[in-house]
C-alpha cells in the first residue's frame, strides 16, 4: 500500500527520449520568418547554442543527458509517483489515480527539467546572458535558478497580467538574480508597438517572447531561451515521463488514461511523450492521451493546424502547429502559462493525428478541482496543474459510472504557493467563466502569415 513510489538517483534517467524518432512520417520544418523557406542551423545561430539547435531537429531516438546537468537534476529528481488514493476514496471510484509530483524542485514546477540543460548548452558556448518570457513565472523562475548555477546574468520578459497577479514569482526570481520586467515593456521595439496600440493590454506571451527574441538578437552576449513548444524543450521534459514509466511499473501497472494540461505543451509532452511512442509503436495502443487546456485559449480545441509564428512581431521561425494567430491577447485568466495562441509542434502533430485527444475547461470548474484535490490530497496546486486534476477526477467519475476499474496518470506539474491570490478570487466568486469567442478566433486567424 505504498503512498509515494521513488526511485534512487541512480536510476534516473541518463537519456533524453525523441519521440520524432517514432513519428510514422517527419515532421515539418519550420519556415525562415523572411524568405519562407525551411529554417537552417545557421538562421537560428543567433539566437540558441548549436547543441540545442542539433537537438531541435534530431532524429535519434535517445540524446544522453550531459553529466553535469544530470548531477543539478539530483537536486530535485528523481521526483516521486504518488498513488492518490484519498482521492479516489473521496470520489468513490474504482479507478486507480497516480501523479508525478513535479512541484518538488527549488522553483516549484517542471521547468527547470529544461531551464538547466539549456543553461549548459548555453554556458559551454560561451554565452553570458539568457533572455526569456514568461506566463504564470514557473518558467523565468526555474531560468533564473539556472542561470544562478551557472554564473549567467538573465532578463525575464513577464506578462503584464501574471507580473501583478504573483508578485512573489518576480522576488523568487530577484533572489536567483535575474531581472524581471513586466511586458510589454518600453526597453524593446515591439513593446513599445503593443502599448503604442493598447497602452492598457494585459500581455501575452507571444508579445513577451518577441521581446526577448529582440534582445537577444541585440546583443552578443546574450542568447534567447524558451520554456515550452520547441522540440528540445519537450525532449527535455521526456525525463519525467521516464520516470514515471519506471515507477507504474514498480506498481504492476501501465497508465490507460495520460493527462496533462497543455498551454505551449512541455510538461504535457514531459509526461506523455513516452507513453505516446509506445502507443504509436503499438506497444500499449490503446492508451487515452488527454490534453488539458483552457477554454479562454483553446488552442487545440478551436484552432487551425498551420504555419504561424511564435510571437506577435513575427520574429521567431513559422512553426506548423495548432495556433489562434500570432497576435491573439487572451484573457488575464489566472493559469497564465496557459495564455499562448499556439502549441508545440510535436504535440500539435500528436492531436492532429489523433494519438492525443484535446479537451478544454473554465477557469471555476478548475479551481473547484483543485480543492478536491487540495482537501483531499493536501496538495495546492498551481492553476495550469489544475487543469489536469479536473480532466482526471472527471475520468475517475466516469469510472465510478461504468464500474471501470482503470488507472489513470496525470502530471502534478507545480505547486500554488504563489497563487493565492487566485484561490482567494475564486472563493469570492469573481472568477469569470470566460469562452473566447469563435468570430474573434475568426478575426485573428484572418491575419495569419501566407506561406507557399
Amino acid at each position: 500500500m505504498q503512498t509515494k513510489i521513488l526511485l534512487d538517483e541512480e536510476e534516473m534517467p541518463k537519456r533524453w527520449y525523441n519521440i520524432q524518432a517514432d513519428l510514422p512520417t517527419p515532421m515539418d520544418p519550420p519556415l525562415h520568418p523572411g524568405t519562407g523557406k525551411p529554417a537552417v542551423p545557421d538562421d537560428l545561430r543567433h539566437i540558441f547554442p548549436m547543441e540545442l539547435i542539433r537537438q531541435e531537429m534530431s532524429t535519434e531516438r535517445y540524446i544522453d543527458i550531459p553529466e553535469e546537468v544530470r548531477d543539478i537534476l539530483t537536486l530535485w529528481r528523481p521526483s516521486p509517483l504518488y498513488r492518490a488514493r484519498r482521492l479516489e476514496a473521496a470520489l468513490k471510484t474504482p479507478a486507480k489515480i497516480y501523479y508525478k509530483w513535479e512541484g518538488v524542485s527549488p522553483p516549484g514546477s517542471h521547468k527547470p527539467n529544461t531551464a538547466i540543460a539549456q543553461a549548459y548548452y548555453n554556458r559551454e558556448e560561451g554565452i553570458e546572458r539568457l533572455a526569456t518570457e514568461t506566463g504564470a513565472g514557473q518558467w523565468g523562475s526555474s531560468l533564473a535558478f539556472a542561470t544562478s548555477l551557472f554564473d549567467m546574468e538573465c532578463t525575464v520578459y513577464m506578462v503584464r497580467s501574471s507580473y501583478d497577479q504573483k508578485p512573489y514569482r518576480k522576488s523568487m526570481m530577484q533572489v536567483y538574480g535575474a531581472e524581471c520586467i513586466p511586458s510589454p515593456s518600453l526597453k524593446t521595439r515591439s513593446g513599445q508597438a503593443v502599448l503604442s496600440r493598447d497602452p492598457e493590454t494585459p500581455g501575452a506571451l507571444g508579445i513577451a517572447i518577441s521581446e526577448a527574441v529582440e534582445d537577444a538578437a541585440a546583443h552578443e552576449n546574450t542568447n534567447y531561451s524558451l520554456g515550452s513548444v520547441l522540440n528540445h524543450v519537450c525532449l527535455h521534459q521526456t525525463i519525467i515521463g521516464q520516470e514515471a514509466q519506471q515507477q507504474i511499473a514498480m506498481e504492476d501497472a501501465y497508465p490507460d488514461v495520460v493527462i496533462g494540461c497543455v498551454g505551449g505543451g512541455s510538461n504535457f509532452a514531459g509526461l506523455s511523450f513516452p507513453f505516446a511512442g509506445e502507443k504509436m509503436t503499438g506497444k500499449h495502443p490503446d492508451t487515452d492521451i488527454i490534453a488539458v487546456e483552457p477554454a479562454a485559449c483553446p488552442t487545440l480545441t478551436k484552432g487551425l493546424y498551420t504555419y504561424d509564428f511564435g510571437d506577435i512581431a513575427g520574429l521567431t521561425p513559422l512553426l506548423r502547429m495548432f495556433t489562434l494567430g500570432h497576435d491573439f491577447v487572451p484573457p488575464a485568466i489566472h493559469a497564465g502559462g496557459l495564455r499562448y495562441h499556439g502549441m508545440a509542434p510535436l504535440v500539435s502533430r500528436l492531436a492532429h493525428d489523433g494519438v492525443i485527444r484535446p479537451v478544454a475547461y473554465r477557469q471555476n470548474e478548475v479551481f473547484e478541482a483543485a480543492v478536491t484535490f487540495a482537501r483531499t490530497e493536501g496538495i495546492v496546486v498551481a492553476p495550469e496543474a489544475a487543469h489536469a486534476v479536473k480532466a482526471t477526477i472527471d475520468e475517475a467519475l466516469r469510472c465510478r459510472e461504468t464500474g471501470e476499474a482503470k488507472t489513470i496518470l496525470f502530471n502534478n506539474s507545480g505547486h500554488g504557493n504563489f497563487d493565492f491570490s487566485s484561490y482567494e478570487a475564486y472563493f469570492a466568486g469573481q472568477l469569470v467563466d470566460y469562452e473566447y469567442p469563435v468570430e474573434l478566433i475568426k478575426d485573428s486567424l484572418s491575419r495569419l502569415p501566407v506561406t507557399g
